[in-house]
């Protein structure tokens, strides 16, 4: 009797009218933010049990970096981006469950850290980019770091006095996307990590080439956030230049304007869309999820 009800289900899947629901889901991956770690059931294992329920049989791979959740918490903090970057490009090329692409769900840091991957590694492919508060312009302070604390007070001291000291940009990955609107020139010379990938040091035209490749890419902007500094930055907005009070969006800047990423022609191709949630920092309900993020890119 299995053998047959077996049959019928694979005539149906083959049948025009129903081969859309038997199609197997796109695998996805998610890479957590600052002071998190890949399989926190408050957090990311809660996010990968939703996505699970609703959409039957994906496959989710929840990022983690070092071998053990410690490292993987501290990595988040003291591992140059790039390398960690590099070494997820190397997890996700040698796992055979993506090589057919898959969606990316980047949380907090993880959104730019995600960016970079499609941009660097297009194999396997990135279809669908969405960004859950990435800071995408970099920050410019930072009011509320959250966990462990003594790391949040150490950080603070440092980005305030030397952000952009060469042992500061290698070893604190926070001063690796700190964004100075009143010392551009030095940004710009001294950032290894969210200058390059915004492409601010030189026009890398297969950066371009790659985040253009997206389907669509997603950028989630919390309202109400007490640890990003400017909020903007979640939409690629940021500080006009030479001051810190008076933000500009993402079409007002230099980025959009001479279209140094391709973000304009994403724009202009309806790739890019922005979300907004009236909430602090990743708060979101789990119906919300769904509605936006799971039913619209996930299945």
């Amino acid at each position: 009797m299995k053998e047959m009800w077996l049959v019928i289900l694979v005539l149906w899947c083959f049948s025009s009218s129903s081969s859309v629901l038997c199609t197997t889901p796109k695998p996805v991956v998610m890479w957590h933010g600052m002071g998190d770690f890949c399989c926190n059931p408050l957090s990311l294992g809660r996010v990968k049990s939703v996505i699970e329920d609703s959409v039957p049989g994906i496959y989710v791979k929840s990022l983690k970096i070092g071998s053990s959740v410690v490292e993987d918490i501290e990595n988040g903090f003291f591992l140059n981006a790039n390398k960690q970057v590099e070494e997820v490009c190397k997890q996700l090329a040698s796992d055979p469950e993506l090589k057919d692409g898959y969606n990316a769900l980047g949380f907090s840091q993880g959104g730019q850290f995600l960016r970079a991957v499609a941009q660097r590694c297009p194999s396997p492919p990135v279809l669908n980019l969405i960004s859950f508060g990435g800071q995408h312009q970099g920050i410019y302070g930072l009011p509320h770091c959250g966990y462990p604390n003594k790391w949040c007070n150490y950080i603070r001291e440092v980005l305030t006095y030397g952000a952009y000291w060469s042992w500061v940009q290698n070893g604190l990955v926070q001063a690796e996307y700190w964004h100075d609107p009143l010392n551009e020139e030095e940004y710009r010379s001294h950032s290894i990590f969210l200058a390059d990938i915004n492409n601010e040091i030189a026009k890398n035209k297969t950066y371009i080439k790659n985040l253009l490749k997206l389907k669509n890419f997603v950028l989630v902007k919390f309202n109400n956030d007490t640890i990003v500094e400017p909020i903007e930055t979640e939409w690629f907005g940021f500080y006009k230049p030479g001051q810190s009070s008076e933000v500009i969006t993402l079409q007002e800047s230099e980025l959009y304007v001479k279209d140094r990423l391709g973000l304009q022609q994403m724009d202009k191709l309806g790739k890019l869309k922005f979300l907004a949630v009236y909430g602090d920092h990743l708060q979101f309900d789990e119906d919300w999820f769904i509605q936006n993020i799971v039913d619209k890119y996930l299945k």
